[in-house]
């Protein structure tokens, strides 16, 4: 699983328009899935983000978690995380999870963040054309990737 994540003032993600949903201050997470992944990988990845520790204490230093700041999160599901463009310039998306094998793990992470945050998590729908607004605030943004977790 491939995750950016944006600490934002706010997003949105609309489809056909209409908007779906919108957080405050927190994180929106972009995610991929790839065929190799599996409950491990969302496990992972759910717990480093949950405390990863990028907002601001009382000395505006990067020291607390989404958790601890009791901020929001909204995950868009992301394949062309896992683009391939080492020939030519159009990418390949062949290292992108099938729909039958990402889907579950993408329900799974936002059901799992929700738990770990205490919060509804946001989120796009999976293949939909979206339209994501935010405001990233830092800015910070983080790559995270479950086959380098050392």
């Amino acid at each position: 699983m491939r995750a950016v994540i944006q600490r934002v003032s706010h997003a949105s993600v609309s489809i056909g328009g209409k908007e779906k949903a919108a957080i405050g201050p927190g994180y929106l997470i972009l995610l991929g899935v790839c065929d190799e992944d599996n409950a491990e990988d969302v496990d992972w990845l759910v717990k480093k983000i949950a405390n990863l520790r990028v907002f601001g204490d009382e000395n505006n230093v990067m020291n607390r978690s989404i958790i601890e700041v009791g901020g929001e999160a909204l995950v868009i599901s992301q394949f062309t995380l896992f683009a391939s463009y080492k020939k030519g310039n159009r990418p390949s998306w062949f290292r992108a999870g099938s729909h039958e094998h990402s889907i579950p793990l993408y329900e799974t992470f936002c059901t799992q963040l929700s738990e770990a945050i205490g919060k509804p998590v946001g989120t796009g729908e999976f293949g939909a054309d979206m339209q994501v607004s935010l405001l990233n605030d830092g800015p910070v943004t983080i790559c995270m990737d479950t086959k380098n977790k050392e």
